[in-house]
């Protein structure tokens, strides 16, 4: 590879993955880690947090990062719901809500009654065969069956060990109902550029940090942004072998990451 220095050169902008990078699932983060967001905040590079978290509201998870003693306001950060929101009201849909009960506070102003489409997000034990089989027939009813899914990632680290995300049970439904789901979240092209468009900064401008090799660095790169991968979260040996998706660089973690923009980006 490419020098650091010239890897990073013209980087203005970060966006952050958050569980994973920042912490992993059900574990704080470290010192370090609280330090580094310190110091990238104060630098002028413009940062933004971009997650597909759907277990917990937006105001929920900001409150979970600021008791680890992480500085971040709900202003900063990116996040599926609150954009499956917008496109639901834009474009009259009442959906079907397959989603985990910590984000249902976020479709609270959300018509829900005779559903027009589905929306699927990472609802844990709320996948039920009852509950995806009742998302199936509201499809299947509809002439133009519409499936919206917050992002769609294939697993997830807790401490417990790798979990399922929403992407099997979204295949799974596009499987039974013969449709295409619309991906919102990453990697979904217009979830990264929201984020860009919040900072001001062009894709050629920005670098994506996180630990999904598929979704936070693949799809940084189809924007056009460079994409770092972290070894820690979801990440494994092989991602730094995938067939598709080379990351422009791995770091052990947030904080070596971070110590490499401080010396080289905006350069």
């Amino acid at each position: 590879m490419a020098p650091w220095g010239k890897r990073l050169a013209g980087v203005r902008g970060v966006l952050l993955d958050i569980s994973g990078v920042l912490y992993d699932s059900g574990a704080g983060g470290g010192h370090g880690l609280r330090g580094a967001i310190w110091q990238l905040k104060r630098s002028r590079l413009k940062v933004r947090f971009c997650t597909n978290e759907s277990q917990k509201s937006r105001a929920e998870l900001v409150g979970q990062l600021r008791r680890l003693g992480f500085d971040i306001s709900e202003g900063e950060v990116t996040s599926p719901a609150p954009a499956a929101c917008q496109i639901l009201k834009e474009r009259g849909l009442r959906p079907y809500l397959l989603i985990h009960d910590g984000v249902r506070s976020e479709f609270d102003q959300i018509d829900t009654s005779n559903p027009n489409c589905v929306v699927i997000a990472d609802a844990g034990e709320s996948f039920s065969y009852q509950n995806m089989n009742n998302a199936f027939q509201v499809l299947m009813e509809l002439e133009k069956p519409v499936l919206i899914s917050l992002g769609k990632g294939r697993y997830y680290k807790e401490t417990s060990g790798l979990m399922l995300d929403v992407g099997p049970y979204m295949k799974a439904l596009e499987y039974a109902c013969g449709i295409k789901a619309e991906v919102v979240g990453k990697p979904s092209p217009e979830f990264f550029k929201s984020a860009l468009q919040a900072i001001g900064v062009e894709a050629h401008q920005a670098v994506m940090i996180g630990d999904d090799i598929v979704g936070d660095v693949g799809g940084a790169q189809r924007c056009g942004m460079r994409a770092l991968q972290v070894r820690t979260g979801k990440f494994r040996p092989s991602d730094e072998h995938h067939p598709e998706v080379k990351a422009d660089g791995y770091v052990d973690n947030l904080a070596e990451a971070v110590d490499l923009l401080l010396q080289h980006a905006d350069k």
